[in-house]
C-alpha cells in the first residue's frame, strides 16, 4: 500500500488534472513545473515517474527536497529554475514523456508565454504528454485575480495544433474562496 505523502507533510492532494493524466500515461520521464512543495511531484514519483521539480521559489524547493531526503526517494530531483527563461532542458533530463503545468502560465511574464510553450514542445518526446492547467480571462468571464497572465478563448488549444487532443475545456469553475473563474484545461499527446 502507498503511503500518503502529501498527507503527511501536511500538503494539498495532487491536483486532479494530474490524477486524471495518470489514468492514461505511463510511469516516464517528467518535468513537473512549478512545482512549489511538491505535491504533484510526490504523488508521480509514487506512482514510479521518474520527476524533474521545477520552481523559483528556493524555500518551495527546500521543503520538497527534505522531504525527499527524510523518505529517501530516489526518483524526484528538484531545481531552482525560472520557468520565464523559457529554457526546460537544465538538469539531468532533456526530453520528457509528460511536461504537467497545473496553474503555472499565471504566474510567468506574458512576453515569454510563447517562448515557453515552443520550449515544453521541443521538450516533449514523440508520443510524449503536455497537461496546462491555466487561468483565462474572457469578455463573458473576466478574471477577478490580478495574474500576470491568463489564456484567451481558444488560445491553447491553437498553441497546442498538430497534437491529439485527449481533454480539452475552458470551463468555469468555484474556487475554495467562492470566486468564479474560467481556466483552460489540456492533456494533449504529440504526434509520433
Amino acid at each position: 500500500m502507498t503511503i500518503d505523502l502529501n498527507s503527511r507533510y501536511g500538503l494539498n492532494p495532487a491536483h486532479s488534472e494530474v490524477v486524471e493524466a495518470c489514468k492514461v500515461i505511463e510511469p516516464c520521464d517528467t518535468l513537473d513545473m512549478g512545482c512549489s512543495n511538491g505535491r504533484n511531484a510526490l504523488y508521480l514519483g509514487q506512482l514510479g515517474f521518474n520527476v524533474n521539480a521545477i520552481d523559483i521559489n528556493a524555500g518551495a524547493i527546500d521543503t520538497l527536497q527534505s522531504i525527499i531526503d527524510q523518505e529517501k526517494i530516489t526518483n524526484i530531483k528538484t531545481q531552482v529554475l525560472d520557468i520565464n527563461s523559457a529554457n526546460l532542458g537544465a538538469g539531468n533530463v532533456n526530453h520528457y514523456g509528460f511536461i504537467s503545468c497545473t496553474v503555472t502560465l499565471m504566474f510567468i511574464n506574458p512576453a515569454n508565454v510563447d517562448a515557453i510553450i515552443a520550449d515544453m514542445h521541443k521538450r516533449t518526446l514523440p508520443g510524449g504528454y503536455n497537461l496546462i492547467v491555466c487561468a483565462m480571462s474572457t469578455e463573458q468571464n473576466p478574471c477577478p485575480v490580478p495574474f500576470p497572465f491568463t489564456l484567451q478563448t481558444e488560445q491553447l488549444r491553437e498553441a497546442y495544433a498538430g497534437w491529439k487532443l485527449i481533454k480539452y475545456n475552458e470551463d468555469v469553475g468555484t474556487m475554495h474562496n467562492g470566486a468564479k473563474l474560467q481556466f483552460a484545461t489540456m492533456l494533449a499527446r504529440k504526434p509520433s
